[in-house]
């Protein structure tokens, strides 16, 4: 799942930061990876990236109640490595 936040939306993501990782830990047992997307120079761009391991599409994370998404992309993808492992 890639997110794009709304431009502007800084206050809204910074709002809702502390209550991410409750919500990242109530999935951990699907999340392989997941990150805040980064600037050149290493500062925020806001936005993220997760990849997660489920068969339905839900989510609950504190970041999109609060609309925060001006876009959200969701694709299927084939686990060939992981981990170093195939």
């Amino acid at each position: 799942m890639e997110t794009f936040d709304k431009p502007g939306s800084i206050g809204i993501r910074k709002a809702h930061r502390a209550e991410h990782p409750a919500c990242l830990d109530r999935i951990k047992d699907c999340l392989l990876a997941c990150g805040a997307k980064l600037n050149d120079d290493g500062s925020d761009a806001g936005d993220g990236l997760s990849i997660v391991a489920v068969e339905i599409r839900a989510a609950a994370d504190p970041f999109s109640q609060a609309y925060l998404f001006e876009r959200v992309e969701i694709r299927r993808w084939r686990k060939a490595d992981l981990d170093g492992k195939s």
